[in-house]
């Protein structure tokens, strides 16, 4: 399903300025819920991830930071990724439907909100019957230390302010190791489908934020990915001309959310206007970076609507005999 962004050069405009709002909205805790004293990062080992697969797509290239981990906002989030994992998150198999979601978390391409974007949401997906694996992709290299990382985020934030315009962007080459990564994980994940009770033909993906942008790629670019259905949780809403199959999409946004609430939504008319299954939830408040975080805002609904909207297109049910 590998197309050339018509999206043309109008969404790669906004890939630049994503990537970078989206590494500023990392230094910033613009994911942060209303835990202000939380907000500080704080170095932890790296936890014990037993059922993470290793991808076979090598290290990250002229990588020279190795990975590391810190918690924040009562999460963890990894940086410096340099070769790419995918945890496998398996239902009862009393209840598994046969579907699977690839969990794409967020975080600029610079860190990974491992918790609230990834681990989170698969297990909530399991209760439901629905197979998660999550990714965790190869990110740009940033300073191993956690104070000169926040200081390169704030001159990026800074960088960001003066520029009138970031320059085009090609998704396909710019995030050409990340859906490199994603292409892996589907290959993965149907390879061992009979093991995991998946269906080779119902597996989707899901992304925040950068993971977002990531599984908007992936859908545009990732060749023999082709996710059987997309949710973009407040990544970007550019226009782009989506192929003639294109998944159905679900996208969830705040309109208070700093990065991406006042940049319009040409993805969802791109989407109708070629005729392809499209359901947009705007919610009045909830910032960026909700994810499955508790909430006092309508937008820690979102996850309850994604489910139904999933039973709605029978990945709630169970699949028929392989």
């Amino acid at each position: 399903m590998s197309i050339r962004t018509e999206t043309g050069r109008g969404w790669g405009r906004l890939l630049g300025r994503s990537l970078a709002a989206g590494a500023v909205a990392a230094a910033l805790g613009l994911a942060a819920p209303a835990m202000a004293q939380n907000d500080k990062m704080t170095p932890i080992a790296t936890p014990a991830q037993p059922n993470a697969i290793v991808l076979g797509t090598g290290p990250l290239p002229g990588a020279s930071v190795q990975e590391s981990w810190h918690s924040q906002y009562g999460s963890v989030f990894a940086r410096n990724v340099t070769v790419a994992t995918l945890t496998p998150f398996l239902p009862d198999p009393a209840k598994a439907t046969g579907a699977a979601v690839i969990v794409a978390p967020g975080g600029g391409f610079r860190t990974l909100s491992m918790d609230n974007e990834g681990w989170g949401l698969a297990k909530a997906l399991n209760d439901k019957g629905v197979a998660a694996f999550v990714l965790k992709y190869r990110l740009n290299q940033t300073p191993a230390d956690l104070d000169a990382f926040a200081e390169s985020m704030a001159r990026m934030f800074a960088d960001v302010a003066r520029a009138r315009r970031p320059p085009d962007q090609d998704p396909a080459v710019t995030l050409a190791p990340q859906i490199a990564d994603a292409r892996a994980a589907f290959a993965l994940v149907r390879s061992r489908a009979k093991e995991w009770r998946v269906d080779p033909g119902r597996v989707g993906m899901i992304g925040f934020s950068a993971g977002a942008m990531l599984t908007m790629a992936t859908a545009l670019h990732g060749q023999d990915a082709k996710p059987a259905f997309i949710g973009n949780i407040y990544g970007p809403l550019g226009a782009m001309k989506p192929p003639a199959d294109a998944p159905p999409l679900f996208v969830a946004l705040a309109a208070d959310d700093p990065l991406f609430g006042n940049t319009g939504y040409g993805l969802i008319d791109s989407w109708r206007t070629a005729g392809r299954p499209v359901e947009f939830h705007l919610f009045e408040k909830g910032g960026h970076g909700f994810g499955m975080y508790p909430k006092r805002t309508t937008s820690t609904g979102w996850y309850d609507s994604f489910a139904r909207w999933l039973d709605m297109h029978g990945y709630l049910k169970a699949a028929k005999a392989q």
